[in-house]
């Protein structure tokens, strides 16, 4: 489990997990968060499980085993206690690592996350997008990238209009290594069975998500929010879509901060 980790670490400054969303690595899918963020905290931002340079030789492919691997690795760098704010994919890991580990986490911060989602509310989604969902999450051409980058950013900006030749040098960079593994990440979220049981967290749970989010509706916030009960809360925030850490960071980080810190 590889970990880019404040240096040097404030002893004053509290401790924030950063946890990211399917594809690429955590390097660059906090681009326009880690100069904020690191103001007020010690970072400390895995790589998850065959994105980055994390990796194993075990089988699961669980977001529950992402979880372990997550604070195990926590653990071993001396952190008995923070907080942590994930986006998408990641999400499902911190939820996971909020009830399995009471003592370490203190709060939680969930950004456009599907956790919860119910079978037809998954095939539903599906069928809107329209396309294999496998090429999406782990994409093999130009197109196939495009259109995630599409569905996942609101805002215009460069990547709504880089050229053919650089997706396909980002995807040899990004997607090629631990592509089975990827792979295989993708499919057991898209089978799995809803959780009837889905945990209720006992930390304090701030849910974020942008009102243009064509990936996880807005109402999944809500449905999310009635499971977590009064210790959560949810903030939308407006013309954003899935990567509000792309369309809206300087909002998203200010509600991070003043949540994690009041």
């Amino acid at each position: 489990m590889h970990f880019w980790v404040a240096n040097p670490r404030r002893s004053q400054k509290p401790a924030l997990v950063m946890l990211h969303g399917y594809g690429g690595n955590s390097k660059w899918q906090f681009i326009h968060q880690v100069g904020s963020l690191s103001q007020s905290f010690n970072l400390y931002v895995p790589d998850l499980l065959f994105f980055g340079d994390s990796y194993t030789t075990r089988l699961e492919r669980t977001e529950i085993f992402q979880a372990k691997c997550v604070a195990e690795g926590l653990k071993r760098l001396g952190l008995d206690r923070f907080s942590v704010y994930s986006i998408s994919y990641g999400g499902f890991v911190a939820y996971w690592m909020a009830e399995m580990y009471p003592e370490l986490v203190e709060k939680t911060v969930v950004v456009s996350c599907g956790i919860g989602m119910t079978k037809e509310q998954k095939r539903e989604q599906l069928n809107k997008v329209g396309s294999n969902a496998l090429n999406l999450l782990v994409p093999q051409s130009a197109r196939d990238l495009r259109l995630l980058v599409n569905l996942s950013v609101h805002k215009p900006g460069p990547s709504k209009w880089v050229p053919d030749i650089f997706l396909r040098g980002f995807i040899n960079v990004t997607y090629k290594q631990h592509r089975k593994e990827k792979l295989e990440l993708a499919e057991h979220l898209l089978r799995k069975k809803e959780d009837p049981d889905l945990p209720i967290l006992t930390q304090e749970t701030l849910i974020i998500w942008g009102d243009k989010d064509e990936v996880f509706p807005v109402y999944l916030a809500y449905q999310l929010q009635r499971q977590l009960g009064p210790k959560s809360k949810v903030e939308i925030i407006k013309d954003t879509g899935h990567a509000v850490n792309m369309d809206s960071p300087t909002s998203l980080n200010s509600l991070i901060t003043s949540f994690v810190l009041g």
